[in-house]
């Protein structure tokens, strides 16, 4: 028996990976945080599956569930939206999984920011621009960021910020960046990435507020850097003519001549 987490992705059910479809086909009993993740994912369960949804459940009652499954020998195919490895209050679970001895394996999944980026057609490190992307949020009622992870502090190193789960504190998202950024930054807000309902909308730190307007859900993911809809950038030398490459040999003493490729 084994409990096997899945990131089932953004939302849109085909953003799931086939190692995911496939244990959750092979899984007799399905666990799935039912807020986030799309009951047309729930599809792959197979005929008769135990499905659970645990949005209404504490961490306790998850695990009871599963030991549930455990002693029945039945694997467990344990749903979390987006990737497992950030905001997945997967760790919690391992701890306790470890502690009482059942086994479990781990299956990446697309995370937020990428379906986001992908909605943008963006790719958000460009040269000459900037080469690092920060995964963030703002503190919250149920996790506080720890004293040092701070907007401003992530604004200081130029990097592309990826703001989740903070479009309700707009306005302070936007006085911490603005000095750093410049209020001419480019900005892009993407609500529900790869849902049918997906929405977008593009700005500046200093008009952002005027494009959102009032409405604010907090199912939504802020993208803050200079390389945001950015034409003006150098090229990469992965793909230059005379770029010497292991792959394509360039020059009369290539650094890996063409017998050792």
């Amino acid at each position: 028996m084994t409990v096997h987490f899945i990131g089932a992705g953004p939302g849109a059910p085909d953003l799931l990976t086939l190692r995911g479809r496939d244990l959750i086909a092979a899984s007799p009993v399905c666990l799935y945080a039912g807020s986030l993740v799309p009951g047309a994912v729930l599809a792959h369960c197979p005929p008769g599956a135990r499905i659970v949804n645990t949005a209404p459940l504490s961490l306790d009652e998850i695990i009871e569930e599963i030991a549930r499954a455990h002693a029945q020998g039945q694997d467990v195919a344990r749903l979390h939206s987006g990737d497992l490895s950030v905001w997945s209050a997967m760790g919690e679970q391992l701890r306790r999984l470890r502690e009482l001895g059942i086994p479990f394996d781990v299956t990446p999944g697309v995370p937020s920011f990428a379906a986001a980026a992908a909605a943008l057609g963006a790719e958000l490190t460009l040269p000459g621009i900037v080469q690092s992307v920060v995964l963030t949020r703002t503190s919250g009622r149920a996790t506080a960021m720890p004293p040092g992870e701070t907007l401003e502090n992530f604004a200081r190193t130029g990097a592309v910020l990826a703001i989740h789960l903070s479009v309700h504190v707009l306005d302070r998202v936007v006085a911490e960046l603005s000095p750093h950024y410049g209020a001419d930054c480019p900005v892009a807000v993407i609500w529900r990435a790869s849902w049918p309902d997906q929405r977008i909308v593009r700005a500046t730190l200093s008009t952002l507020h005027t494009a959102i307007g009032a409405e604010m859900e907090r199912t939504a993911l802020i993208f803050v850097g200079h390389s945001i809809g950015a034409e003006e950038f150098d090229e990469s030398r992965l793909y230059a003519g005379d770029y010497d490459r292991r792959y394509r040999p360039v020059g009369t003493h290539p650094r890996f001549p063409e017998s050792e490729s």
